[in-house]
């Protein structure tokens, strides 16, 4: 029997949370919002694990290998995630007001009053904050990268299978027993309708900046590698449409090496980019959480700015490094960030992650699609690299 996807899961998740919101009585509901609760706390519990196990290994891998190569690939690739998140900030600081404009703020300004209450709740207290967390992976893995340690990037590097295997066979496969939860409770405040016509317009308006943003890209990696835009991006459209099903940037890092191979002269520079770019360049996911985080914070009546969305932006380029290649690992590992300097709530995060999860394949599939052009792009800086040596040896 065909296993169903997480994206179907969701969308069935929502539709049966809406139907049992509707008939459910009100001990029912809060019986969804105690699991709501336990599976709320336990998630803020693993974060702090969560983004350890993300960064310190990926920061502390990333620190070794090709040297300049690199360092340029590393330092484009975050640049890239960078404009794309500015790219959402100001589309969606310009069309929310008209594009969301139907709603009524005050029905979303304080939803916890309107939502019903668990029976009881566990405190599940983190070990340490995010901020310490973050701190720690910094240190950790610029450390590792240092002093070269072997021994403590194959524990970093354990640590972050076992949080890996947490999301794949704990987290991932709760989320929709959570999202139901949450849609129920919210229909049964009667909350659910605005919400909806938030999702149908996001995701519309998240889609056109991906695929905007993925020919900006490559009219960048045309003009260097002087080949036609268009048609390197049709040659990558394999990866794309591979990424709709996968998911997952690492389990279409074939198709996309395959296909990357075709825009370059130079394939062991594919070899080594794409890869590498697999786990560090996420300009669609970027784009995505940018644009969602906006849009819960315009239901909620919350009021957002450059000076705060920028700190933000800049820390998803490193908080993502190397989050696994399993679907919603970028907002699993951007909800640390999206409470400590955003404010999200229990609420927010929940339909955060169900606004995200909606669309995940589409970002997965910009991500992947986008490496391309980067690879076309360090293509071209490692020829002129190369003639540069070339040069100064005939000198000498």
């Amino acid at each position: 029997m065909k296993k169903i996807g997480l994206l179907p899961r969701i969308i069935i998740a929502i539709g049966l949370g809406i139907l049992i919101g509707m008939i459910a009585p009100d001990k029912l509901v809060r019986l969804f919002a105690t699991f709501n609760s336990l599976f709320g706390n336990f998630l803020g519990f693993v974060i702090p694990l969560i983004i350890i196990g993300f960064i310190a290994p990926g920061i502390g891998s990333l620190g070794r290998g090709a040297g300049k190569l690199l360092g340029w690939t590393a330092a484009i690739a975050y640049i890239s995630t960078i404009g794309a998140g500015l790219l959402a900030f100001f589309t969606a600081k310009t069309l929310y007001p008209s594009l969301l404009s139907n709603l009524s703020l005050t029905e979303f300004a304080d939803p916890e009053k309107a939502l019903a209450k668990a029976f009881f709740s566990i405190e599940m207290t983190p070990i340490m904050g995010v901020m310490s967390a973050l701190l720690i992976s910094f240190i950790i893995g610029i450390g590792v990268a240092a002093i070269k340690g072997d021994t403590l990037l194959k524990i970093v590097n354990d640590f972050r299978d076992i949080v890996q295997l947490l999301i794949e066979k704990v987290i991932i496969p709760l989320l929709p027993v959570h999202i139901f939860g949450i849609f129920a409770n919210m229909t049964k405040a009667g909350q659910v309708g605005p919400i909806l016509s938030v999702f149908a317009k996001v995701f519309v308006m998240i889609i056109a900046l991906h695929l905007l943003y993925l020919l900006f890209q490559y009219m960048v990696a045309g003009s260097v590698q002087q080949k036609n835009p268009l048609k390197m991006l049709k040659t990558m459209s394999p990866a794309y449409f591979t990424a709709l099903g996968t998911q997952s940037s690492a389990a279409t890092i074939p198709v996309t090496l395959k296909n990357a191979k075709k825009i370059v002269k130079k394939e062991r520079v594919a070899d080594f980019a794409t890869p590498l770019l697999a786990t560090i360049h996420l300009s669609g996911s970027t784009i995505t959480l940018v644009s969602c985080a906006m849009a819960v914070m315009f239901m909620q009546g919350q009021s957002y700015s450059f000076v705060t969305f920028f700190p933000f932006i800049l820390m998803l380029g490193i908080t993502m490094v190397a989050a696994p290649g399993v679907p919603g690992g970028a907002v699993m590992a951007a909800i640390g960030l999206l409470e400590s300097m955003l404010g999200f709530g229990p609420s927010m995060t929940a339909l955060m992650i169900a606004l995200y999860l909606a669309q995940d394949s589409f970002g997965t599939a910009c991500n992947v699609t986008g490496d391309g052009a980067i690879t076309a792009i360090i293509d071209r800086i490692n020829k002129k690299d190369s003639s540069e040596e070339v040069k100064a040896v005939e000198a000498v």
